[in-house]
């Protein structure tokens, strides 16, 4: 046996592939896998483009894709206790919409405004 079934731990997900979600576009859709695959690869290329140019991304009824810089800080070795400067960063931010907060807690999702954020 390769292991427990996925069905043993109910809090584990399956993890969504790009595979999987062009196949779903395929199914769903009517592209051919070969367009659909291209039609996900041209909208994720998009998405990252726009967050490498500094832009927000905002998908209404999902949520929104920012960056955000984070200034130059001290942190601390926890094994030694020395302090270590970290030097300032992009980090990637997402912020889920209200509609996508209330579907992921199975609440109802009827009467929430789709803020988009």
């Amino acid at each position: 046996m390769d292991g427990p079934s996925p069905h043993a731990y109910p809090w584990r997900m399956s993890t969504v592939t790009r595979a999987s979600l062009a196949e779903h576009i395929y199914s769903q859709v009517g592209l051919s896998r070969n367009e659909s695959a291209d039609l996900l690869e041209h909208v994720l290329e998009r998405v990252a483009k726009e967050l490498e140019s500094g832009n927000t991304v905002k998908i209404s009824g999902f949520g929104t894709f920012s960056v955000r810089q984070k200034g130059r800080r001290t942190g601390r070795n926890p094994k030694t206790g020395v302090e270590v400067p970290i030097l300032p960063r992009s980090v990637l931010v997402f912020r889920p919409s209200q509609l996508l907060r209330a579907r992921v807690n199975g609440g109802p999702v009827d009467g929430i405004e789709d803020d988009g954020e």
